[in-house]
């Protein structure tokens, strides 16, 4: 019989110094850690004083509420873990597994990975739930979990919010008998199964850019053996990420891309994120493209083959997935939807998609292209078959077949975890008042308002800015377009901020244009 733990010390604390005997003794848990659809902690880095949200008794404590929850949810014992390339997602991964064991996890581990190669073992070990220790593009120091117990599904807020209960309160089911096994070899289990069927006849040359994560071990090899010349950019393995963040939405790692693209002649630039879930994309003449833009080209291609395809796109992304003509010509259509891989994989779940896309480079494949999760290499090799189809034309040709938009790269002001969601329900409620009054916002009208997940103020020629919460870190979210021009955009972006600026706890951008 499953009983719950009376351990009282199990019940972890918000709060802990490290070189103390509390950190020693007590499970340190920072409830901030559980986000919308996954779980993430600054767990601390010997160059930083920012005080550490998560311990190894704490991971431990987070593997019993994981083992709990997934019998609690229906979906038994069996799960799957993984890590990612960073000097301390081993040990973390051991802690989680020691608190899966202890609530009767049978365990399949395989060893470094990537998330997409974990979500690919749930389906190839035929096991339903995962966990993958990962802190995804965040910088050194973060670590994180990606869940799921419903392939090829991870967490939403539901479960989110079940565990989150579960591990604060220490309501755990600790019934033992777990079982550990290591899989050995699943990388080439996984490489395997991205190339087969996929050789392409054109030769490309293809930049792969790593940024020294794990991707690194993985990526150049798949692109290799599906027929392209592989360019390798910062893919050796380096947990100090020496040259800049795995994170390709940055313009840091697509600037390298870029350069790398143009020194050597290639015929494209793909980048890979610390995990390896997301791809970005710089075409022949440098032009970083930005991952809605890569959305609608793989859009384009994919309705051609299979027309009345529907789409699903998050909140972020540009408005031409509406005005397309081509899109619109092949019977396309497309679902705005909440930001976040966990809603969009949901998402095209639920309307039966044959894809979805990202503005920060999570792309999402149903059959036949894919098993629905994101997969960073999978949507590389999307993008080579696209090109494989179009022998005639370049990216850069590709890119310039799209209308014309101007667009913003994803810009971050801090905000706190506390206050963010409170900003946000503000800047909501601001942008409604201005349009029910009838008020001019940026020089027109505002004539529509999507509030699925923040808020996307359109104006009357078709500008947009967005205003969401960071579902994974201390931020918020701003994107702007504008399909008439650059004038328009700075004016979207300019009426958007002043309005941001009303809330003193918004603090300075990341990254601007």
């Amino acid at each position: 019989m499953a009983h719950r733990s009376e351990v009282v010390n199990i019940k972890p604390v918000a709060q802990a110094s490290p070189n103390t005997f509390e950190f020693e003794t007590l499970a340190l848990v920072k409830p901030t850690g559980f986000r919308e659809y996954d779980a993430r902690w600054w767990f601390g880095h010997p160059n930083s004083t920012k005080e550490p949200e998560l311990n190894l008794i704490g991971v431990q404590a987070l593997g019993m509420g994981i083992g709990t929850l997934i019998r609690r949810l229906g979906a038994g014992p069996d799960i799957v873990v993984g890590h990612d390339f960073r000097s301390y997602s081993m040990s973390i991964k051991l802690a989680l597994v020691s608190g899966l064991l202890a609530a009767g996890a049978r365990v399949k581990d395989i060893g470094l990975a990537l998330s997409p190669m974990a979500y690919f073992a749930q389906f190839a070990l035929d096991t339903p739930s995962v966990a993958m220790v990962t802190a995804s593009h965040n910088e050194n120091g973060w670590t994180g979990v990606k869940m799921g117990a419903q392939r090829p599904l991870t967490f939403g807020p539901d479960e989110m919010s079940a565990l989150k209960e579960i591990v604060l309160n220490g309501e755990f089911d600790l019934i033992g008998g777990g079982s550990y096994e290591f899989v050995p070899d699943f990388r080439k289990t996984y490489i395997d199964d991205l190339v087969a069927g996929k050789r392409i006849g054109r030769k490309l040359r293809v930049v792969a850019a790593c940024g020294n994560g794990t991707a690194g071990a993985f990526a150049p090899e798949a692109l290799e053996r599906i027929g392209c010349e592989v360019i390798p950019l910062d893919i050796e393995l380096d947990h100090s990420f020496p040259r800049y963040n795995p994170n390709p939405e940055d313009m840091q790692m697509l600037h390298a891309i870029r350069d790398k693209v143009l020194e050597t002649g290639a015929d494209v630039g793909l980048g890979f994120d610390g995990d390896g879930d997301r791809c970005g994309v710089v075409d022949n003449e440098g032009n970083e493209i930005f991952a809605d833009k890569v959305g609608v080209m793989l859009a384009r291609d994919i309705s051609a083959l299979y027309p009345n395809s529907t789409f699903v796109v998050d909140v972020k992304s540009t408005g031409l997935f509406n005005t397309d003509k081509v899109l619109a010509a092949n019977g396309a259509k497309t679902d705005y939807w909440k930001t976040g891989h966990s809603y969009l994989k949901r998402r095209v779940a639920e309307l039966g998609a044959i894809a979805g896309f990202e503005k920060s480079g999570h792309f999402f494949f149903n059959p036949p292209i894919g098993r629905g999760y994101d997969d960073g290499i999978v949507t590389a090799i999307a993008v080579c078959q696209m090109l494989d189809r179009s022998p005639g034309k370049s990216m850069a040709d590709l890119y310039r077949d799209l209308p014309l938009t101007y667009g913003t790269p994803t810009m971050s002001p801090h905000c706190d975890d506390e206050l963010k969601y409170g900003v946000v329900d503000k800047v909501v409620a601001d942008f409604e008042a201005m349009k029910r009054n009838g008020e001019i916002f940026a020089g027109q009208k505002i004539v529509d308002l999507v509030t699925v997940n923040g808020v996307r103020v359109v104006a009357e020629d078709g500008t947009w800015g967005l205003v969401r919460a960071s579902s994974n870190k201390p931020e918020l979210v701003v994107v702007v377009e504008s399909p008439v021009s650059s004038a328009r955009r700075r004016e979207m972006f300019e009426g958007v901020d002043a309005v941001l600026r009303r809330n003193p706890s918004v603090g300075a951008y990341n990254q601007t244009f």
